[in-house]
């Protein structure tokens, strides 16, 4: 399966912060590959880059088998994006909005009508069409903007932050949509998101990111699997205590306190919990509630990082719009 991205050191600095460090990864063909990690990671000032929207600093990539700085053209043509910052015009339609999105990309005008209907069968917004934006709900605005990202028939589909805000139902419609985009229009897929569960659904291939670096990359059940265990959760009135309980007496190294429970991560967890629970009654800490469950990609990222997804550290601008409004050196 061929590559259409490839990246060698590839490195971008603000100043003196290091957005991106020496990143190295490829993307084979016709996958949808993640990169996952909390804002400010470094993932939009990845695709920013290889979107050819920012120079890097150092190092080099081709996408599609173009040159990312020599000849950013071509890698333009080649690719569809779908920005994190709303970049429709709401003062026109969504069959407008298309139009101009397809004389923009060179569409050959016998062919926009053809394909504009295309994209709008396929993410359902026939009917809506000929309404202006501003009448269109959030959901609606980010259909249209995957079909917008679609009306040149791109090779390669950079979604940032696909659903940013969406609402629970609407996520999973476009989730649904990518997709669909995968298996019948044999499109490559890349995404960036700060939700676990939406790169576990949709990537093939995940490459988790935190300040700048790639600091683990596979499928998302190989990366569950590298944590060798199941998770216990207990709730309980005196969670740090029964950390360090189990910790300590049980010999269970995989613990960590979340929100007012333990959770740990160790292997025949079913076997434990009776064990857990009377250590806990032996040092009088009530036990609430206590429950199994697979380990999902929030573990992985603390099992690699030592700390839990961390809220927006401002480090890193939202989006491509953001990073097109700084002043770039």
């Amino acid at each position: 399966m061929a590559n259409v991205i490839e990246t060698n050191q590839l490195t971008k600095t603000f100043n003196s912060l290091m957005a991106v460090d020496k990143l190295n990864i490829t993307v084979k063909s016709g996958e949808i590959f993640g990169l996952l990690g909390p804002n400010g990671a470094g993932k939009t000032t990845t695709i920013s880059m290889l979107c050819t929207i920012l120079k890097p600093t150092a190092g080099t990539a081709k996408v599609n088998g173009f040159d990312i700085v020599k000849e950013a053209t071509q890698v333009r043509k080649s690719i569809g994006i779908v920005f994190q910052d709303p970049s429709v015009d709401d003062r026109l339609t969504g069959r407008e909005n298309l139009y101009m999105h397809a004389n923009l990309y060179g569409v050959p005008a016998s062919e926009q009508k053809s394909r504009i209907e295309h994209v709008l069968k396929l993410v359902e917004l026939q009917d809506r069409a000929d309404d202006l934006l501003r009448t269109y709900s959030g959901g609606m605005r980010r259909r249209l903007e995957l079909a917008r990202g679609l009306i040149h028939y791109p090779k390669l589909l950079f979604l940032d932050e696909p659903t940013l805000g969406l609402d629970p139902q609407t996520r999973d419609h476009v989730w649904r949509y990518i997709r669909e985009l995968k298996e019948t229009h044999d499109i490559t897929v890349v995404l960036t998101t700060h939700y676990m569960d939406e790169a576990d659904r949709l990537c093939d291939r995940i490459a988790i990111m935190d300040y700048g670096k790639i600091i683990a990359l596979d499928t998302p059940t190989k990366l569950k699997d590298t944590l060798e265990g199941d998770v216990v959760i207990v709730k309980t009135n005196n969670p740090d205590a029964l950390s360090k309980l189990v910790a300590e007496k049980m010999q269970l190294k995989k613990t960590r306190t979340v929100n007012g429970t333990v959770e740990i991560t160790v292997r025949n967890g079913e076997n434990l919990l009776p064990r857990i629970v009377e250590t806990a009654a032996q040092n009088k800490i009530h036990v609430e509630s206590i429950s199994l469950r697979a380990p999902n990609l929030e573990d992985v990222f603390l099992h690699y990082t030592g700390r839990m997804i961390r809220a927006d550290s401002g480090k890193e601008p939202h989006g491509i719009a953001a990073i097109q409004r700084r002043k770039i050196r």
